[in-house]
């Protein structure tokens, strides 16, 4: 026809030329039913608070009117995200390039109230939008589906799919021409749709839901409250749904002040509450895509489980913790939490793990589930992470039998080797902390202090020094009110040691002298050999080596009796210490090399690594060097292998000290560096700090290591 005329033909001769070639019956003049002349231009009006996302919104722009990009596009992200005021503020801006209009179809995939459109349903919305009614439109969904691509085949046309419920409802939906575009925006990935682009969609950085805020209440408002705005957009946590919200309250009421929101958004119990207005609602959000896996049986197992993820106070979610919780084998766990992330109602947490957005968890604590079933399932959760963590405890430490008095009555995960323990506590860290908080509220129960316990070792050779001291004083005030003596005992002694290290001697002294008492009260009396062996060791770093000695003395004492070879190792080694302070060098290196013996024995890497330290520590104060950074150099291998941080940047230092006097400044040097890198990485120094003692020659040497023995 071009070639013929030497036009191009407009969009309605197109479309004639088109329904012609489909013999559609829209053109027999003898029905009701016509093609009408027209260009769809459907789209809603475009939100005026839309802000920021340019980076999203220049992406969409290119894969629609780029011609060689695919020909569908989806948004994706949890409901109240803003995917429709995106995709509708994208359209507005491309939609003139589309010479055959702009079609919208809000399929109502998570809309309350409403059930998603059938595909039929939608499909008969298009083909009208296309200038078909009555008869012209199939009443089959196959045949409708056939009439759709026919009339799109040839079709300059931009297609919205807004708020579509999964890959079935949409693809009957998508148009058969090549210039045709599509944009969809979905809860759901819609991963499987063939030769599509796909933009995930998370929640606004600061600055831009801050703009979201201002551009809400005005600037004026904001100015004079920017503390009070800051926590605002902090509570709802970048939900351009949950500002909306915020927004609209606040113009509402021109003389109510920002603060006041903001504290009253502080309380959990009632933020979901506020964060509802006129027809907008961040709850009635969520219970939609709760709802739609209630009602699919492959998402039952999901929906439940998102009800049992809110009784836990963890940060991060992984699969065989949430096995433990919902008494599931792990594999099918996982598959619950995979179908949650599709869902959107989890996020993703690194690797392998999940995690809440804040308004979502709120939620999932607001659904109700029997007592004793919130019970079970809480206590299945927390002796996973306190039988995982005594096994790690047992395999870095090398020590077995502490915690029979009471088992786990869960099997935890199966860490075999030390290497998988450390990165189990590594990757864990923040999910034990609040482990131990949740479990501290009950105040009837052991499983805080026993868990407080295992990971006290874990975290004070990392140097998590503040951490432990705030989950162990939780778990001795619950150990206090069941007057649990033995776990009050154990839970002084790793405070003893944290303020220890910290410098804190006086402090350090008052949690011995109250532990070893509570051993007496438990009719224990044995059990205060570690406690005498750490209290010589305060001892030693008071300078008051008369009594470190006699502490000592008492506690070899007790592990003789008992007969534990191990805790004999671990008194020599510190009766080592004080021997080298006291100026008996040979009496120390003698007695380093009987512990390093002993610990040889016992097939304890940390323990060795500890020994080989203190022998360095030993020949350095007696001049032989040679020998000190050949120790030294071993304890650094042993420590790093065991994940002991700080023990590691304490072998480390001391090496740079025994090669300095060797005259090696340069390996010297290498080595303190090495030393204040990881005292860093542990948050014990500053950069700046780091830095001031490497301007040093010869640096100072800082508290961190200064307070080890």
């Amino acid at each position: 026809m071009v070639a013929e005329l030497g036009i191009e033909p407009g969009s309605e001769l197109r479309r004639l030329q088109q329904a012609i070639l489909a013999r559609d019956p829209a053109l027999d003049l003898g029905t009701p039913a016509q093609v009408v002349p027209l260009v769809p231009a459907e789209l809603p009006a475009d939100t005026q608070a839309f802000t920021a996302r340019a980076a999203e919104v220049e992406r969409l722009r290119a894969a629609l009117v780029d011609g060689d990009g695919p020909a569908v596009t989806v948004i994706d992200g949890p409901g109240g995200i803003g995917k429709s005021a995106l995709a509708v503020h994208v359209a507005h801006a491309v939609g003139d390039r589309f010479a055959d209009g702009v079609v919208y179809v809000n399929l109502h995939g998570a809309t309350s109230g409403l059930a998603p459109l059938t595909p039929l349903e939608a499909l008969r919305h298009l083909l009208r939008s296309l200038g078909l009614d009555g008869t012209a439109v199939p009443a089959d969904p196959g045949e409708a589906a056939a009439r759709y691509r026919s009339l799109t085949a040839a079709c300059d046309l931009l297609v919205i799919l807004d708020n579509a419920r999964d890959v079935r409802q949409v693809r009957p939906l998508i148009p058969g021409g090549a210039g045709c575009r599509v944009l969809i925006t979905s809860r759901e990935p819609l991963a499987v749709l063939d030769n599509a682009h796909h933009l995930h969609l998370g929640t606004l950085a600061g600055p831009e839901a801050a703009a979201l805020l201002t551009h809400l209440v005005g600037a004026g408002r904001v100015a004079a409250e920017p503390e009070a705005a800051a926590e605002i957009v902090r509570l709802c946590g970048g939900f351009p749904l949950a500002l909306r919200i915020a927004g609209a309250r606040l113009a509402a009421r021109p003389g109510a002040t920002l603060s006041d929101l903001a504290v009253r958004l502080a309380d959990a119990t009632r933020r979901l509450d506020l964060l509802e207005y006129a027809d907008l609602a961040v709850r009635a959000g969520i219970a939609v895509s709760h709802q739609h896996l209630r009602e699919d049986p492959a998402g039952r197992d999901a929906a439940r489980l998102l009800t049992l993820l809110g009784l836990l106070e963890l940060p991060t979610h992984t699969p065989a913790a949430t096995a433990a919780l919902a008494g599931w084998p792990e594999q099918r766990a996982e598959a619950a939490l995979e179908r949650l992330l599709d869902a959107r109602l989890l996020e993703p947490a690194g690797s392998r793990g999940y995690q809440f957005h804040d308004l979502v968890r709120l939620y999932a604590r607001e659904q109700e589930l029997p007592g004793e079933e919130r019970a079970a399932a809480v206590r299945r959760a927390l002796h996973h992470y306190l039988a995982t963590a005594v096994r790690a405890e047992c395999l870095v430490s090398g020590r077995t039998g502490d915690y029979d008095d009471f088992p786990a009555e869960q099997p935890g995960e199966e860490l075999a080797t030390v290497a998988a323990a450390n990165e189990w506590v590594e990757h864990e860290r923040d999910n034990l902390l609040a482990a131990i908080r949740q479990a501290a509220g009950d105040s009837a129960d052991r499983t805080a202090a026993v868990l407080a316990n295992a990971t006290q070792w874990l975290f004070d050779r990392r140097g998590w020094f503040s951490e432990l001291i705030e989950v162990s004083e939780l778990a001795l005030r619950g150990a206090d009110e069941m007057a649990d003596w033995a776990g009050k005992a154990v839970l002084h002694q790793g405070l003893a040691s944290v303020h220890s290290q910290l410098g804190r001697f006086p402090e350090s002294l008052r949690q011995l002298e109250a532990g070893l008492a509570c051993w007496d009260l438990a009719g224990l009396p044995d059990r205060k050999a570690g406690m005498l062996n750490d209290l010589g060791t305060l001892y030693t770093m008071m300078g008051r080596h008369d009594d470190a000695l006699a502490a000592l003395e008492h506690a070899l004492t007790i592990t003789e009796r008992t007969g534990r070879r191990d805790h004999q190792s671990y008194v020599r080694n510190n009766r080592a210490h004080v021997y080298y302070r006291q100026g008996r060098f040979e009496e120390a290196v003698e007695e380093a090399r009987l512990v390093l013996a002993m610990t040889e024995e016992l097939d304890d890497t940390g323990s060795l690594g500890v020994a080989r330290d203190t022998l360095g520590d030993a020949c350095r104060a007696a001049g032989l060097l040679e020998e000190a950074v050949e120790h030294y150099r071993h304890a650094v291998e042993l420590q790093r292998e065991t994940g002991f941080t700080l023990y590691t940047a304490v072998s480390s230092w001391w090496l740079g000290h025994a090669l300095h006097d060797l005259g090696r400044p340069e390996e010297a040097r290498a080595s303190w560096r090495e030393s204040l890198g990881l005292l860093r990485e542990a948050r014990l120094l500053t950069p700046a700090e780091v830095a001031a003692y490497l301007a040093q020659p010869v640096p100072d040497t800082p508290d961190p290591i200064r307070n080890q023995l």
